[in-house]
């Protein structure tokens, strides 16, 4: 029997990357899938969005697996369609069990070109699209008895990184925002972890993503040289332990577990696509 049969997730910037990602493996564990996406432009990035093209080929793949997937287009900034989608996607499916907030940007620029726009954009995105996450589906969590709740921040989250202090200071608050949800949601056996991604392989290094990040640095980018930057990498546990991805932190039957995962335990995402963080 799959580990994740008869569980639902919700995962949001599900139409590619790292979110479409987390919505194959977890379907493939035997997960139904609800997932948002805002499918459309994004302030002040350098890259290509995600297309409704996008959301539908996650849908397919979700589907190939024989998992059911309810996909919707919506804001992480919006609470309030959060909360439809969510009760919409639960009326459907029976429940919920899983959430990831993966949705987020990344804009690099120096310290004196961050605007008050971008590092608005940024924080609006990056944390209070997921605070918005984790509200609009804890409700749902603890009408289903518990769950596990994950947040994707970054290396950047854990260190640093360079020419983007609002992106660097957006991933440290994730840090924060899961040990003070973990310790009120630990009461209805909800667990709350980040997961710390070093340089993924997505889309997000899609249009002139690479281009602003050798601007900023004033010098070819690591992650296009391989070197300097971590790079996802896979490792075997030891006999009797498993180490893996979402599917590991995402079983609501292991409790008293809370925190973040470090890039010694962190997953090791598999994407092909384009680039960074």
């Amino acid at each position: 029997m799959a580990r994740l049969a008869d569980k639902v997730a919700f995962i949001t910037g599900v139409a590619r990357g790292q979110g479409r990602a987390h919505a194959v493996r977890l379907a493939s564990e035997g997960a139904q899938i609800i997932g948002v996406d805002v499918v459309g432009p994004l302030p002040g990035v350098p890259y290509d969005p995600a297309t409704e093209d996008d959301l539908a080929e996650t849908q397919r793949l979700v589907e190939d697996l024989g998992a059911k997937a309810i996909l919707t287009r919506c804001d992480t900034r919006d609470l309030d369609g959060l909360r439809a989608a969510v009760a919409d996607g639960v009326e459907a499916l029976g429940g919920l069990d899983v959430v990831v907030a993966n949705a987020g940007i990344c804009i690099p620029e120096t310290w004196d070109e961050v605007t008050p726009q971008s590092f608005r954009d940024t924080m609006d995105i990056n944390v209070t699209g997921v605070w918005n996450t984790v509200t609009a589906s804890a409700p749902h969590l603890i009408g289903r008895g518990g769950g596990s709740v994950v947040l994707i921040s970054s290396l950047a989250g854990k260190k640093l990184q360079p020419f983007m202090v609002h992106y660097t200071t957006s991933k440290h608050a994730l840090v924060g925002m899961s040990r003070a949800f973990a310790a009120e949601l630990g009461q209805h056996d909800i667990r709350v972890n980040t997961v710390h991604p070093g340089a993924v392989i997505t889309p997000m290094g899609s249009g002139r993503m690479v281009e602003r990040i050798e601007e900023t640095n004033g010098q070819p980018t690591p992650c296009r040289d391989g070197h300097d930057l971590p790079q996802p990498v896979r490792r075997r546990g030891r006999r009797g332990r498993r180490r893996g991805g979402l599917p590991g932190i995402g079983r609501v039957e292991v409790h008293h577990c809370r925190g973040d995962l470090d890039r010694r335990r962190r997953a090791a995402f598999l994407i092909r696509g384009a680039q960074p963080f």
